[in-house]
């Protein structure tokens, strides 16, 4: 009598090589409330007790799915909107103006990537997604620095590279559009940490310290819209087509993600089942990434995601991407580990961390100058 299959093997990038995950063929469903909460930020900017309780809201979110959606969250909806304004425009551009900011002109990957130049799950196709990408730079930090007095040892591991905007100075308040969603995110960032801290049982202020000059990356991703003959193919196939972006989990301590209303933003549970992550206007979505996951001995989680634009009209996506400051070496919390749970990973700083990834994810083939 033959076998029902009913899990199919997702190989997944890690920074130590491939791990392997079931994953049900059934296809997507929906998220449910308890899978992916919806929590009022209104009590991260509350008092004492207020922040107490948030504080404990996402540390269920964060022990359970590792995602959740985040409401009343500070930042502007006008700022958003020139961003993704500012994101349509330098897409459409033509490809010689992207290409004059291409990521292999860059160091630290920062710049323009076209579609299917780089492959985030190796066990699925090339990721379809075009990407803007920048990361942080001292002078643009929300909170005032001075530039002779960033220590050597942070100043060894600061990414930004200002190419980025010289090449797209064609766009008028491109940069500045862009820049502004970026510091909304880095403020919201420095106070959302904060809240993890409260949750790991740690002084509010524990993490201050480490994100004074933060890996705070910025990017932009646009999805071409699809035909719906390719829909039809991406429905009917066994591996639903090719991927927006691959199967993957985020690097640094914590994600901030808009989305725009078309949506594609999947998310595996631990049973092997993907869910759809909808947009819900006004909010952003908030994931757990392996740097915290690790810190917190797996308490945390770091969920396991991936995009497919499977619609006629183009998507925009615009992630945030939260972590300490490059230069720093930080273990296991000691709020994390006791007898019978003792570390399970040796002390990294970001800046290794997330060069270990980075170098598994872009292909070798560079795009052309």
């Amino acid at each position: 009598m033959a076998t029902t299959v009913t899990h199919t093997k997702l190989q997944l990038r890690t920074a130590y090589g491939p791990v392997f995950r079931d994953v049900l063929i059934n296809p997507p469903r929906l998220a449910t409330a308890e899978e992916i909460p919806v929590i009022d930020f209104a009590d991260l900017y509350g008092d004492t007790e207020a922040r107490s309780r948030f504080s404990q809201k996402i540390k269920h979110a964060a022990t359970t799915y590792g995602f959740f959606y985040a409401k009343n969250h500070g930042i502007d909806e006008t700022v958003i909107e020139k961003a993704r304004k500012q994101a349509l425009i330098f897409f459409k551009q033509p490809a010689e103006e992207k290409l004059k900011i291409s990521t292999a002109k860059s160091k630290f990957f920062n710049g323009y990537s076209a579609p299917k130049t780089t492959q985030v799950s190796e066990g699925e196709s090339l990721d379809r997604k075009e990407s803007f990408a920048w990361r942080y730079d001292a002078q643009y930090d929300p909170d005032p620095k001075d530039p002779s007095a960033i220590p050597a040892e942070v100043a060894a591991h600061l990414r930004g590279e200002e190419f980025v905007w010289e090449g797209t100075s064609n766009l008028p308040n491109f940069k500045t559009d862009i820049l502004t969603y970026w510091q909304s995110g880095v403020k919201l960032a420095r106070r959302l940490i904060q809240s993890f801290a409260l949750a790991l049982d740690l002084p509010e202020n524990h993490f201050d310290k480490l994100t004074t000059y933060p890996g705070s990356d910025g990017v932009l991703n646009f999805y071409e819209a699809n035909t719906p003959a390719e829909i039809a193919a991406m429905n009917s196939s066994s591996k639903s087509g090719d991927v927006g972006l691959g199967s993957h989990t985020d690097l640094q301590c914590f994600t901030l993600l808009w989305q725009d209303e078309v949506g594609g933003l999947q998310i595996l549970t631990p049973e092997g089942q993907w869910i759809m992550a909808k947009p819900i206007p006004g909010t952003l979505v908030v994931n757990i990434g392996d740097y915290l996951m690790r810190l917190t001995n797996d308490k945390f989680k770091s969920t396991v995601h991936r995009v497919f634009n499977c619609s006629t009209f183009d998507r925009i996506s615009m992630p945030f991407f939260f972590g300490f400051n490059f230069n720093e070496k930080c273990g296991v919390l000691p709020t994390c580990i006791d007898e019978s749970n003792p570390p399970k990973y040796e002390p990294i700083s970001c800046a290794e961390w997330t060069q270990l990834r980075f170098k598994q994810t872009q292909l070798t083939k560079t795009l052309a100058t």
